[in-house]
């Protein structure tokens, strides 16, 4: 018996993917890290769904488009894991409440 996986299945995963992200955001708001894990969540949602469309429409420009958003999710890591340690660095937290004294 051969297991086949079609387009619905596939954007089905991004949905659920989408929605578990979207949920950690809405319920976290406390914590920078768990933010930023959801974020990029969400970009892996949405690189599934890229993926999928590509494959099944025959047309390489989505997966050309995931490479961007890759690249786009890699400096937004390094970004933000650079503001996690001047926060921790100078109030010993990492609490999203912390980051508005950060304001100059």
């Amino acid at each position: 018996m051969e297991i086949t996986l079609g387009l619905t299945d596939y954007l089905i995963l991004g949905a659920v993917l989408f929605c578990f992200s979207v949920a950690g955001i809405i319920i976290n708001r406390k914590n920078v890290i768990v933010l930023l894990m959801c974020i990029e969540l969400m970009l892996l949602a949405v690189n599934t769904n890229f993926i999928a469309f590509s494959y099944f429409l025959n047309d390489l420009s989505g997966q050309i488009f995931v490479f961007f958003i890759l690249t786009v999710a890699a400096a937004e890591a390094a970004i933000g894991l650079a503001i996690l340690v001047v926060l921790f660095r100078n109030h010993r937290s990492i609490d999203v409440q912390d980051l508005d004294l950060l304001k100059g």
